[in-house]
């Protein structure tokens, strides 16, 4: 169910899929959704088409995530912890990483069709 947008500097042309699978990864584990709920997409951006804070290597990677509000405190601790894991075992040092994570309600969420997922079975718990 969470929709997630990765973006990062050209550095990671070749490790398309394994960027979006160490993020994909932490969210199964963290967020306990099935495997096969996926909604990631890459943004690769040269330096002439992001601007970052000063400091920050092309290597600077920001993660947004759209998630239907439930979620623990100790749930979103797991999936940050596990994100930082999982990219740096893709070459994303841990002090270039933001994760950003907004959770609308389950109403403001039009799934399978255009229902409010506050409204139908969605298939796995969100309360975790």
């Amino acid at each position: 169910m969470p929709c997630v947008r990765i973006t990062t500097g050209k550095w990671a042309e070749g490790l398309e899929i394994e960027l979006m699978e160490a993020v994909q990864s932490a969210l199964v584990s963290a967020f306990k959704i099935p495997e096969s709920d996926r909604d990631v997409v890459l943004d690769l951006y040269d330096e002439g088409r992001r601007l970052v804070s000063h400091g920050r290597s092309e290597r600077y990677t920001r993660v947004e995530i759209l998630g239907i509000a439930k979620r623990s405190s100790n749930a979103k601790r797991a999936l940050f912890k596990k994100i930082v894991e999982n990219l740096q075992s893709v070459g994303v040092p841990k002090s270039e990483t933001r994760i950003v994570l907004a959770e609308p309600p389950a109403d403001s969420w039009g799934i399978k069709g255009g229902i409010p997922a506050s409204e139908i079975d969605i298939g796995f718990k969100i309360e975790v």
